[in-house]
C-alpha cells in the first residue's frame, strides 16, 4: 500500500497496481499500464504518413505494449522540428487513419502526440521562421527565433484543439500534449527562455498561462471521447531553467484545471541539454554524422560540451518524480530508464498509475510479451544511445534484429 499525499485534505491511499493487468485511461480501456513512449521515428517523407511509419508501431503494438504514441504531430507547419515531420492537415488524415487502423488490429490502443517545437524547430529545413517565447539565436538554423506575438499564441493554442479534433477522426484513442524538452509550450514554462515582459511572461503564474489554455483547448475538443494526456518537464537540466519548485506548482494548477487523465513526467530540453532525459553514452560522433554544413563541423569540435554525460541508472526519474506522486492525485506516468518487470512494480509499488518504455522497445519491440510469458526477463538494450543518432535516418536499435 502506497500513501500519496493530495493537494487538499488528508492523504490518498492507493493499493499498488499489478503493471501487466488491464487499466483504464479516461475513456481508453488499456490491456496493460505500459505505454510506448513518442521517440521521433524519423521515416515520414513530405510530412505523410508512411508504411515504415506504420510498421514501426504495428511491431510496438503486437509485442505487447498497451499504447504507443506517434511522434512527433506537430499542429502547424512551422511547428516541426524539420520539413519531413508529419503536420496535421486534411491530406494527411487517409495516412494517419491507416495508421490507427493498423495498431488496432494488434490489440493495442495509439496515441498521437501534439505540439509545437518552437525553438526546437529548424526553420532552415522547414523553409518557415521559427517562434520562441523571446528572441533569441537559434543554432539548428544559424538564426533568430522571431518573438511569439499574441495572434500567435491565439493560433496555436487553436491549432492544438483542431490538431484533437482531427485525432479523433482518424481513430487515434489518445492525444498527448507536448509539453517538455523546451519545445514551444516548455520554453514558455522556462525562465531561462522566456523574458517576456508582458502577460505572458515573468511571473510562473504568467508563463503557465499558454500552457494551460492549450490543455484547456484540447480537453473541450476531446469532449470526453478520447484520452488526453500531457508529457511535461520536472525539470529542463539548464542553468535557470525550470526545476522541481516551480514545476510542481505548474503540475497542481494542472491538476486543479482537470482537463487531463493523465500527467507523464519528463526532463530535458532537446535545445539546451538533451542528454538529461537519455541518461547513458554519448555517440557525439554519430550524431554529428546526421547533420550537414555548419551544424556538423560544429558537432563535432564542440559535441563532448554540449552534448554532457549523465551516467545511466533504473528508474532514474524515479527520485523527482516522486516529488509529484507526493503532491498530486491525478493519475501519472513514470518514464526513464524502465526496462523490466521490477522497475515496472516498483514504480507501482511508489504509486505511479502507468510507465513509459521507449529505448528498452526499439531494442526488443516483443519485449512486453517476453516479460508476460517469463516474469524475470531482462531487456537488451545497453543504453549506447546510437538510437537517438538515427532518428533523422529511421529510429532504430543498431543491435536489434531488422524488422
Amino acid at each position: 500500500m502506497t500513501t500519496v499525499s493530495a493537494t487538499s485534505g488528508p492523504p490518498v491511499s492507493r493499493s499498488a497496481a499489478n503493471p501487466l493487468a488491464p487499466a483504464s485511461l479516461g475513456p481508453v480501456e488499456l490491456r496493460n499500464r505500459i505505454i510506448k513512449s513518442a521517440t521521433f521515428e524519423g521515416v515520414t517523407t513530405d510530412a505523410f504518413v508512411t508504411q515504415r511509419l506504420i510498421d514501426f508501431h504495428v511491431a510496438v503494438g503486437e509485442g505487447g505494449a498497451a499504447m504507443t504514441t506517434v511522434a512527433y504531430l506537430a499542429v502547424s507547419p512551422e511547428g516541426r522540428t524539420e520539413r519531413d515531420q508529419i503536420y496535421w492537415r486534411p491530406e494527411a488524415l487517409p495516412g494517419l487513419r491507416r495508421l490507427t487502423d493498423a495498431v488496432h488490429a494488434t490489440g493495442a490502443k495509439v496515441s498521437a502526440q501534439i505540439g509545437h517545437a518552437g525553438p526546437v524547430a529548424n526553420s532552415r529545413s522547414t523553409g518557415l521562421p521559427s517562434l520562441a517565447p523571446s528572441t533569441r539565436p537559434n543554432p539548428l538554423s544559424m538564426s533568430l527565433d522571431r518573438a511569439a506575438t499574441d495572434g500567435d499564441i491565439r493560433r496555436i493554442i487553436g491549432a492544438h484543439a483542431e490538431a484533437t479534433r482531427y485525432a479523433i477522426d482518424v481513430g487515434f484513442d489518445a492525444v498527448e500534449v507536448h509539453l517538455g524538452h523546451n519545445y514551444l509550450a516548455s520554453s514558455f514554462l522556462s525562465p531561462n527562455i522566456n523574458r517576456r515582459t508582458d502577460s505572458w511572461g515573468g511571473s510562473l503564474t504568467n508563463r503557465a498561462e499558454f500552457p494551460r489554455r492549450i490543455l484547456a483547448a484540447v480537453a473541450e475538443a476531446a469532449g470526453g471521447r478520447i484520452a488526453v494526456l500531457a508529457k511535461m518537464n520536472m525539470a529542463d537540466g539548464v542553468p535557470g531553467g525550470l526545476w522541481l519548485d516551480e514545476s510542481l506548482m505548474v503540475a497542481k494548477m494542472i491538476e486543479t484545471d482537470g482537463h487531463l487523465d493523465a500527467l507523464e513526467l519528463t526532463g530535458g530540453s532537446s535545445l539546451l541539454n538533451p542528454m538529461y532525459l537519455f541518461r547513458g553514452a554519448v555517440p557525439v560522433r554519430e550524431m554529428a554524422e546526421t547533420q550537414r554544413g555548419l551544424v556538423k563541423i560544429g558537432m563535432k569540435m564542440f559535441g563532448k560540451a554540449v552534448f554532457k554525460h549523465y551516467p545511466y541508472e533504473s528508474l532514474y526519474f524515479r527520485d523527482y518524480a516522486r516529488q509529484f506522486r507526493d503532491a498530486l492525485t491525478m493519475p501519472l506516468v513514470l518514464l526513464g530508464g524502465i526496462t523490466d518487470l521490477a522497475d515496472m512494480t516498483i514504480a507501482m509499488d511508489d504509486g505511479f498509475d502507468f510507465v513509459a518504455m521507449a529505448r528498452a522497445l526499439l531494442r526488443e519491440p516483443d519485449l512486453i510479451n517476453r516479460i508476460q510469458r517469463e516474469s524475470t526477463t531482462t531487456s537488451l538494450c545497453i543504453h549506447c544511445n546510437l538510437c537517438a543518432a538515427s532518428v533523422f535516418t529511421g529510429t532504430r536499435c543498431p543491435l536489434a534484429s531488422p524488422r
